[in-house]
């Protein structure tokens, strides 16, 4: 039985882990972030921007000795799931090989392999261990053994700790670049094949990362238009989907290029781009190996001081939404194809934000960080009945958001109207996580 007693215990030790990594960095982290903060697009950044430089020794990722590439053995109980730079990760000895890790594991892991800034690897750190996970940790795919997570996997704030792989609706979402959509393929974690070959084809060789990522934005289109005319179930929320999703999309090119001389800020190869999601053969027949994700040999991460930050993160998600503003639109398909119906923001706010002026200034980051606070409730469903004091257990996250909003001057968003939500099957055979959904 979860009682609030063995909350505030478990709570002290989550504050503890969770003031181990940013503490120590504060003040690089607030470098890092101030930046980029303010940086409305990758083709609308300054030309009179800091340089990046290349520094071989620093920005090298070792992928052999202590990082030598294992793939998971799965009848001992690893798991990987639907984050091909996590899987990676784990092969190499970055995070825990079986997958499940603490909060400092995951972003100093995510760090140390690629260059993540401490701000966002924290926020995607505390947001997976408070809802994927149980409060001080998670697993990277599925539900573990008892033996995995911190304290045995007590105080899932949703029941049992579901893991990565079991957070549709919660962290990921449809409209993946290269995992199916839920209700078309059973699952959402696995990559499909012809999926990761559009990717493939999208993605232009030989320039840097910021014309790379530009030049996926057709691609992007085509994902979410696929989500709309096929799954009827197709449902976009405010921060899986909006927020989260795309990330498939800039994560590759932002943290999976490979950063040289010639490409200070990175290029992303093909032959990469295969390795980082375990696909191997000749494009138009590409085979999928689950679990088996590497880091290239002789691959260098993002340079000390160009860290991806969460502004820089936001940018690439206005990037895209300026050039498309259907993909900042919440809502879903009705119960049938081509039925997508956008949420009012206004309704789903309590007239905080609307959809008009979402683009201006700092709304977007406003948005995208207080909805993600907002809507605890929701996800959360009826575990306030089962945990003690939920506004202290959830402190960490509350407190990673509050920091990450310091400066902007955003508006007050005190709750969302989740009701907006009920016309929506996809969301109501999934509304706190799954990885299938509810009969």
């Amino acid at each position: 039985m979860k009682t609030s007693l063995v909350s505030l215990a478990v709570l002290a030790i989550a504050v503890s882990e969770v003031a181990a990594f940013p503490a120590l960095a504060a003040e690089h982290a607030e470098r890092l972030a101030n930046s980029q903060r303010g940086k409305r697009s990758t083709l609308a950044r300054s030309i009179h921007k800091k340089r990046v430089t290349f520094d071989p020794a620093s920005q090298y990722t070792s992928t052999t000795g202590a990082h030598a590439f294992v793939p998971p053995n799965f009848a001992a109980g690893d798991v990987r799931g639907p984050c091909p730079g996590l899987n990676a990760a784990a092969n190499h000895g970055y995070i825990p090989h079986n997958g499940v890790g603490t909060m400092g594991d995951f972003v100093n892991g995510t760090n140390e392999a690629y260059g993540m800034a401490l701000d966002l690897g924290g926020f995607l750190a505390v947001y997976g261990s408070v809802f994927d996970g149980n409060l001080l940790g998670y697993s990277i795919g599925g539900p573990t053994s008892l033996n995995q997570l911190p304290l045995n996997n007590l105080l899932g704030l949703t029941g049992a700790p579901q893991g990565l792989s079991g957070s549709h609706n919660k962290y990921e979402a449809d409209t993946s670049p290269t995992r199916g959509d839920l209700y078309l393929y059973g699952n959402d974690y696995e990559v499909q094949v012809p999926q990761f070959q559009q990717y493939y084809d999208a993605l232009i060789e030989g320039v840097d990362a910021d014309t790379q990522y530009a030049n996926l934005i057709d691609f992007r289109i085509a994902r979410f238009n696929d989500s709309i005319t096929r799954n009827s179930h197709f449902f976009y929320s405010p921060f899986a989907g909006v927020l989260v999703s795309p990330a498939g999309f800039s994560f590759p090119v932002r943290m999976m290029a490979n950063h040289s001389a010639e490409f200070p800020e990175g290029s992303l190869s093909k032959a990469q781009l295969m390795s980082f999601f375990s696909i191997t053969g000749k494009s138009g027949k590409f085979v999928y190996t689950v679990g088996h994700e590497r880091i290239p040999d002789n691959w260098y991460k993002r340079a000390i001081g160009d860290e991806y930050t969460i502004p820089g993160f936001l940018a690439d998600v206005l990037d895209f939404g300026e050039k498309y503003p259907p993909l900042l639109d919440v809502g879903g398909n009705t119960g049938k194809t081509d039925s997508f119906t956008p949420v009012d923001i206004g309704s789903l706010t309590k007239g905080v934000f609307s959809a008009a002026d979402l683009l201006e200034g700092n709304n977007l980051e406003c948005y995208a960080l207080q909805i993600s606070q907002a809507a605890l409730p929701d996800i959360l469903g009826g575990a306030e009945t089962n945990i003690g004091d939920l506004t202290q257990i959830l402190k960490p996250l509350s407190d990673n958001i509050a920091e990450n909003l310091l400066g902007l001057g955003c508006p007050t968003l005190n709750g969302i109207d989740d009701s907006q939500y009920d016309v929506y099957p996809g969301y109501n055979n999934c509304p706190n996580g799954c990885s299938g959904y509810s009969s």
